[in-house]
């Protein structure tokens, strides 16, 4: 079974939170830029977390308890 990780709008900051990050034991989650800019860097709200490696995900839960926000759901998928 595949679990269906959902990240919702009240993620705003990952950049500088990474929570997620620093407690899931799979690397599941990465911050990645929403677009570039030739001339500056991007500002933390301009980040995105999304789910990479959604197969590597082993339902721990711990980024659903470590969240400030209440952001990420995960629910399990059967296939």
């Amino acid at each position: 079974m595949m679990p269906q990780i959902t990240i919702n709008e009240k993620c705003t900051a990952p950049y500088d939170c990474k929570r997620c990050l620093q407690v899931c034991p799979q690397a599941v989650f990465m911050v990645l830029p929403t677009e570039m800019h030739t001339f500056r860097e991007n500002r933390p709200e301009e980040y995105r977390l999304i789910v990479v490696f959604r197969d590597k995900c082993v339902l721990c839960n711990d980024c659903v308890d470590v969240c400030p926000v209440g952001a990420i759901q995960i629910a399990q998928k059967e296939e």
